[in-house]
């Protein structure tokens, strides 16, 4: 049993911490590569036993999970993994266009060098991630890169909203990397240096129409995907 005694943690409670994170981390990262197919069910005590633990520290990733929009448990309390609705890609990629626009003007305006470290440190880890092929890690990486910026813009809510709709998307991001075979070009680590470039300088406007850029091909690519798999173009947003 876990407990605290003298302002301590005794090793029970620091086991069980640690357990609810590797259920965690091990489903998400299976989530996001698609290894688990949304829809699909995710029964605590089959988890429990393929862990070899109790169902609590399952349930309590479940719930971490589903916080972050992976996981959904249906009325009957069975839970699955979250399905990706296709027909809300036009209004989600609405939202995600303006997010990149805004926090990176907002970025730009800013003057001195709040902030870029983080900046150039996010993208040094999305150039290694595309560098080694890792979708997992260039998908992380390009969630904190964007993230950086819109704190270095310095709006909260934008930023709030922004990290939502990224953490959202991160499925999404997912099949745009697969269309690529995970060998993700060159030019996408040069978008993200224009983009730094244009806010250490200042220039907003540029910042505006390179964000616009990036999230337009984005969406292009994504909708030449579902068209592909599914044999239906999704409408998506004009830019």
């Amino acid at each position: 049993m876990e407990e605290i005694k003298d302002g301590n943690v005794v090793e029970g409670a620091r086991a069980r911490g640690s357990g609810s994170q590797t259920v965690y981390s091990t489903l998400r990262q299976d989530i996001l590569a698609m290894a688990r197919a949304p829809g699909s069910p995710l029964d605590e005590v089959t988890l429990a036993e393929h862990f070899g633990m109790s169902r609590t520290p399952v349930r309590e990733a479940l719930l971490r999970l589903a916080s972050e929009g992976l996981v959904t448990t249906l009325p009957n309390r069975s839970t699955i993994v979250a399905v990706i609705d296709f027909s809300t890609l036009p209004t989600y990629f609405e939202a995600l266009t303006l997010m990149y626009r805004v926090t990176t003007r907002g970025a730009a305006q800013k003057s001195g060098k709040a902030g870029m470290d983080m900046i150039h440190r996010r993208q040094r880890e999305f150039t290694e991630a595309v560098a080694a092929q890792d979708a997992f890690a260039m998908i992380e990486a390009n969630r904190e890169f964007h993230v950086a910026i819109a704190e270095r813009a310095g709006n909260g809510y934008y930023t709030s909203f922004f990290a939502r709709l990224l953490d959202e998307g991160r499925r999404i991001l997912r099949l745009y990397y697969s269309t690529f075979d995970d060998r993700l070009p060159r030019q996408y680590v040069d978008e993200h240096e224009d983009m730094i470039r244009a806010i250490v300088s200042g220039d907003v406007e540029r910042a505006d129409e390179l964000a616009t850029a990036h999230a337009a091909q984005i969406v292009h690519q994504i909708q030449e995907y579902v068209s592909r798999a599914y044999g239906n173009a999704v409408s998506m947003p004009r830019l």
